[in-house]
C-alpha cells in the first residue's frame, strides 16, 4: 500500500514539489506539472505527455532533451484539467506548436482537447493524440476504442525524437500515429493497488491467480486465469500480442520491446520473465531492438507487469534509438545547468479575461441562490463521498467521490467570491464551473464544468429568469455535457440522469406547473433513472472494458448528479423561492 504521504488530497502536489527538487538539471515545476529546465530552441514543437499521477516514471519522468518538453500531471489516476494542460503548454511552447500525448481515456481526451482548442484560440497551433495500445480493452476491429497503457512509452519516445530532429507539428503527429498503429500491449495483475490514505486496495486477485488485461488506473483485469510459471506467462503474453500483429508490420521482424513492471513486481522477477519472453520472441522470428525492462508506466503499488511490442521500420528504429536524457530514461550525458530566471523567455500571454456583468435587481438574489445550491451540493457530496468511491471502484478507479468533493469545494469558493463581487448569475456559475473543472480534473470535472457554465449562460443579469429561460438552462446543460463527452442515454453515465431531468423540468414548466413542482417532479425522474443505471452495461469510459462487472451497480456519475439535484430541491423547499 502507499504509506508515505502527508495530506492524501495533496499527494500529487507534494510529489511534484519533491520531483522537481530532486531533478533541477532536468525539470522545473510550473502550475499543472513540469517542463524542461532549459527552454527548447526557438521553433521546436513542444511534445507534452500527460495524465494522472501514480504512474511514475510516466509521465513526468521522461521530460528532458530527446524526450518530452513537459508533462501535465493530474491527481492520482485522474486526468489533469484543461487549465493545467494549458498552463504547462504555455510554459513549454517555443514557437513550433504543441502536441499533447496521452492514453485513450475519456477524461484525458476531453480535457486535452479543451486545452488544445483554447491554445488555438490564442494563436498557438495545438494537436492531441491518444494512444490505443491495450489489446485487452477492445477487439482488433475497434482499435480506436482501446485504452492507452505502457505502449504509450514507445509512442512518446518516437514522437519526441522526431520533434527533437526539427520535424514540424504535422510530421510529429504523423510519427505518433504511425508508431501507435504498430504498437500492441498486454498486461496482467497479481494484486491491486491502494490509493494514498485508503485502507484497502481497489481490487484483489485470489492467491494463485492473475488478472489478464488490467488497466493502469487501478482497474482489475478483464478476466482471470491461473498464475503459472514465468515461462507460462511469457508464452501467454507473446502469443496474445502476435495474434494482434498489425497488418502493416512488415517482414523484417525488428521490434521495440518494453517489459514493464507496474510498481510491486521486483526487477529480478522481471528479468526472469524477460529471459522467457526473449526465447519466445526468438522462436517467433522477432529481433528485439534495445529492449527496455523495468518500471516505465506503473500503477502505484500494483503487482503485475505488461509486455509491449512495437514493430519497427527504418524511421521508427532511428527514432527509438535516438539519444535522450531525462530523470528516468537516459542515453546521453547530463544536461547543461538550468538557465537563470533572468534570461528565461517570458511566458506566453494568457487570454484576456472576459468581462462579467454586475447583477442587478432580482438577478442578485438568483446569484445568491446559486451559491446556496453549491453549498447544498458540497454537503451531500462530502456525505456520500465514500459510497460514490465504492460504486466507482466496481469497474473503475474508485476516485469519483474524492474528485467530486474537490470539484465542488473549488466551485463553491469561486462562486462565493464572484457573488461577493456582485457578479451576475452567469458569471457566478461560470466561475464555479471553471473552478470545478480545473480542480477536479477527470471526466466528471470537465462535464460539471461545462454544465454549470451552460446553466449560467441562460440566466439574465438584470432580473429573475422566466419559465422558458429555466427550461433552456436545463436543456443547454444537457447539450453542453453531451457535446463534450459524447455520451447518450443508455451509455451508463450521468447523462442517464441529466436527460430525463431536463426533459421533465421543461415539460412541467411549459405545462404551467409551479417552478417548485416542476423541479421536484424532474428530480424524481432523475433519481429513478440513476437507480435504473444499475441494469445498464457501460459503453463509454474506463468502466466499458469491465462492463459485465458493472451490471448490478448504479453509475456513480448519475448517482452523484441525482443526489445534488435532490439536495437543491430540499434547499428550494426550505427557502420557498419560486423565482428560480
Amino acid at each position: 500500500m502507499t504509506r508515505l504521504f502527508n495530506d492524501p488530497a495533496r499527494f500529487t502536489d507534494d510529489m511534484i514539489t519533491g520531483f522537481a527538487a530532486a531533478h533541477p538539471g532536468h525539470v522545473r515545476a510550473v502550475p499543472g506539472g513540469v517542463v524542461r529546465a532549459r527552454p527548447a530552441r526557438a521553433g521546436k514543437v513542444a511534445v507534452l505527455t500527460g495524465g494522472g499521477s501514480g504512474h511514475y516514471p510516466a509521465f513526468c519522468g521522461v521530460v528532458g532533451p530527446g524526450f518530452a518538453d513537459g508533462s501535465v500531471i493530474g491527481d492520482v489516476f485522474t486526468s489533469p484539467s484543461a487549465a493545467r494542460a494549458r498552463s504547462v503548454a504555455e510554459a513549454a511552447e517555443a514557437g513550433g506548436g504543441v502536441l499533447f500525448l496521452f492514453g485513450n481515456y475519456a477524461g484525458d481526451v476531453m480535457n486535452f482537447r479543451l486545452a488544445a482548442r483554447q491554445l488555438e484560440d490564442d494563436g498557438i497551433p495545438a494537436r492531441c493524440f491518444a494512444v490505443t495500445d491495450d489489446i485487452a480493452s477492445a477487439p482488433a476491429d475497434q482499435t480506436a476504442r482501446r485504452r492507452g497503457i505502457a505502449g504509450g512509452f514507445v509512442v512518446f519516445k518516437t514522437a519526441s525524437a522526431a520533434a527533437e530532429e526539427g520535424a514540424p507539428l504535422d510530421e510529429v503527429v504523423r510519427v505518433a500515429e504511425h508508431t501507435n498503429a504498430r504498437t500492441r500491449t498486454l498486461g496482467v495483475a497479481f494484486d491491486g493497488c491502494t490509493l494514498p490514505g485508503a485502507e484497502a486496495p481497489l481490487f484483489t486477485v485470489p492467491e494463485g491467480r492473475l488478472g489478464l488485461g488490467l488497466g493502469i488506473h487501478g482497474e482489475p483485469g478483464v478476466s482471470e486465469d491461473t498464475l503459472g510459471t514465468a515461462e507460462d506467462l511469457a508464452r501467454a503474453l507473446v502469443t496474445g500480442l502476435l495474434a494482434d500483429r498489425p497488418a502493416d508490420a512488415g517482414d523484417d521482424g525488428r521490434v521495440a520491446v518494453v517489459l514493464n513492471g507496474l510498481g510491486a513486481t521486483k526487477y529480478e522477477e522481471l528479468y526472469v520473465l524477460w529471459g522467457a519472453v526473449a526465447r519466445q520472441l526468438d522462436e517467433a522470428g522477432l529481433t528485439p531492438v534495445r529492449p527496455e525492462v523495468g518500471e516505465l508506466v506503473t500503477s502505484l503499488d500494483m503487482a503485475g507487469c505488461s509486455l509491449t511490442l512495437s514493430w519497427l521500420d527504418e524511421e521508427l528504429e532511428r527514432l527509438w534509438l535516438a539519444p535522450a536524457d531525462t530523470p528516468a530514461f537516459r542515453r546521453t550525458p547530463p544536461p547543461e545547468p538550468p538557465v537563470d530566471d533572468a534570461v528565461r523567455p517570458a511566458a506566453a500571454p494568457r487570454r484576456p479575461e472576459r468581462s462579467a456583468a454586475t447583477a442587478s435587481g432580482a438577478a442578485a438574489e438568483v446569484a445568491e441562490l446559486a451559491v446556496h445550491a453549491l453549498r447544498a451540493a458540497r454537503d451531500v457530496l462530502h456525505r456520500d463521498a465514500e459510497e460514490l468511491g465504492r460504486l466507482d471502484a466496481v469497474a473503475g478507479d474508485g476516485d469519483h467521490g474524492r474528485g467530486m468533493c474537490k470539484g465542488v469545494d473549488a466551485a463553491l469558493a469561486a462562486a462565493e467570491k464572484a457573488h461577493t463581487d456582485r457578479l451576475a448569475p452567469a458569471a457566478v456559475l461560470a466561475a464555479a464551473g471553471d473552478a470545478w473543472a480545473a480542480e477536479a480534473g477527470g471526466t466528471s470535472g470537465a462535464l460539471w464544468g461545462v454544465g454549470l457554465r451552460a446553466v449560467g449562460a441562460a440566466l439574465p443579469a438584470d432580473r429573475a429568469p422566466g419559465r422558458e429561460e429555466l427550461a433552456s438552462a436545463a436543456a443547454d446543460a444537457l447539450t453542453a455535457v453531451t457535446s463534450l463527452g459524447g455520451a447518450e442515454v443508455g451509455d451508463k453515465t450521468l447523462v442517464d440522469a441529466l436527460a430525463p431531468f431536463a426533459t421533465a423540468f421543461a415539460t412541467g414548466l411549459r405545462s404551467g406547473a409551479p417552478v417548485s413542482e416542476a423541479y421536484a417532479s424532474a428530480v424524481s425522474e432523475a433519481r429513478t433513472a440513476a437507480e435504473n443505471t444499475a441494469g445498464l452495461r457501460p459503453r463509454l469510459g474506463r468502466a466499458r472494458p469491465l462492463a459485465d462487472r458493472s451490471v448490478g451497480t448504479p453509475d456513480p456519475g448519475a448517482t452523484s448528479l441525482a443526489a445534488v439535484l435532490t439536495a437543491v430541491a430540499t434547499l428550494r423547499a426550505t427557502t420557498g423561492s419560486e423565482s428560480v
